[in-house]
């Protein structure tokens, strides 16, 4: 039903079901892998409503196992990546796997999947380090830079009934940076690199 990829390296489709509704896969090797991918196989879909909430376990040191939410795959999503470098042994939080006795060895961490629905799935926060990010930094630059652009351009906003006549000064309408601000949006989402030509 699942598969799981270790930075480029190993592939791996034995997954342990450890109970009806969860999944793991042992990670030899994890200490140099960046980033894991999970994703269905396409042989069977989840159920109706029902999604995979993942799960990484570092080796802990107390032997028991400490368990982070990456995020989840659905049949509309059936594949995601996960950055696991920023994890820290010890960090978990809430999760469905509870005290199962899941063989851990030292050395080996370990993905989980849990089936849930996904009512539950959407109102879950994963550890923020885990999600890799579909914007590139540039994109994300210029949205902010045109918010602030916006946002502090607004901030001096009067109406005509307020302003003072000072010939020294141009006034520009709210309306044309607003204007300027949406055409930016929609060339940015049609073409991100539309400024170079």
């Amino acid at each position: 039903m699942f598969g799981c990829l270790v930075a480029g390296r190993l592939v791996q489709t034995d997954v342990q079901q450890v109970a009806e509704d969860k999944f793991v896969f042992n990670l030899p090797d994890y200490e140099t892998a960046n980033h894991v991918v999970v994703f269905m196989l396409g042989t069977v879909p989840f159920p109706g409503g029902m999604g995979g909430a993942v799960y990484f376990s570092y080796p802990d040191p107390s032997g028991l196992p400490v368990w982070q939410l990456l995020g989840f795959i659905t049949n509309e999503k059936p594949s995601a990546i996960f950055k696991i470098t920023g994890l820290k042994s010890g960090e978990g939080g809430q999760h469905p796997f509870g005290m199962m006795s899941i063989p851990q060895t030292p050395s080996v961490a370990q993905v989980g999947v849990s089936i849930e629905p996904l009512e539950q799935l959407v109102q879950q926060t994963p550890v923020a380090s885990a999600t890799v990010s579909t914007v590139d930094s540039f994109t994300q630059f210029t949205q902010k830079m045109m918010d602030s652009l916006y946002n502090f351009s607004s901030s001096f906003a009067v109406t005509q009934a307020q302003m003072t006549p000072n010939p020294s000064e141009m006034f520009i309408p709210a309306s044309v940076i607003l204007k300027w601000y949406e055409n930016f949006q929609r060339r940015m989402v049609q073409n991100p690199n539309f400024w170079k030509s």
